[in-house]
């Protein structure tokens, strides 16, 4: 009987390893599965009407590849200052996803929101009245007005999923904590997957239905 009720709680043990194994693997969406893309859901590809670089690829794919580049590079999560505003290649946070994604296109998204800010500075509170051109570009605040002041908006709904493409932006949080690029991978149900850092293992992920049931979706935008 003892040996019984040692095999007992020994086979328990066991399954418990196991679901807590798969639960982690789950959550960090490490277990693999298929991912579909638009054409799977009778979805158009919208293409942007610009090739801003001139390297034959439209601007929407160039920034989607630029954060596949930085999702495959991996960088260490560290949210620090960096003097000369950008972080070395193999660091970084969400909000260097975004411009490193714009600069595959060919765009200084620093630049870009330096100079909304001096043309529109209280619009930004983040920035408190004085710009720091150092930090401006890589806090998500700031890239929200941005992107308010100088791009599309579309649905916040992550199931409507023909209003979702690939190299879309999409904020997330009531204080606009987070930060992502829209990928050209779905999931069964159409949801698109989004790129981005908040140190994952996975970078390129089924996050959007996530992120959106804790933080909510507050910002979804296209460059145009």
């Amino acid at each position: 009987m003892k040996r019984k009720g040692k095999n007992l709680l020994i086979f328990m043990g066991i399954i418990a390893i196991l679901v807590g194994c798969y639960v982690t693997l789950s959550y960090w969406n490490l277990i693999p599965k298929k991912a579909y893309t638009a054409k799977d859901f009778g979805i158009e590809i919208i293409k942007s009407q610009n090739d801003y670089n001139e390297n034959g690829i439209d601007d929407y794919t160039d920034i989607l590849l630029g954060a596949r580049k930085d999702a495959l590079n991996k960088p260490v999560y560290k949210s620090v200052y960096y003097d000369g505003g950008y972080p070395p290649k193999k660091e970084g946070v969400c909000s260097d996803v975004i411009w490193r994604a714009f600069e595959n296109a060919g765009y200084s998204l620093k630049d870009m929101v330096d100079e909304d800010i001096n043309n529109n500075l209280l619009m930004y509170p983040r920035v408190g009245g004085k710009s720091e051109k150092n930090i401006d570009f890589r806090r998500v605040p700031n890239l929200k007005v941005y992107f308010d002041n100088n791009a599309a908006s579309y649905s916040l709904d992550p199931y409507e999923i023909s209003q979702w493409q690939p190299g879309d932006i999409v904020i997330f949080g009531e204080d606009y904590s987070h930060i992502a690029i829209v990928s050209d991978k779905r999931n069964s149900e159409g949801v698109s997957y989004i790129i981005h850092n908040a140190a994952q293992p996975k970078r390129e992920e089924d996050a959007l239905i996530s992120y959106s049931k804790s933080l909510s979706i507050t910002g979804h935008y296209r460059f145009e």
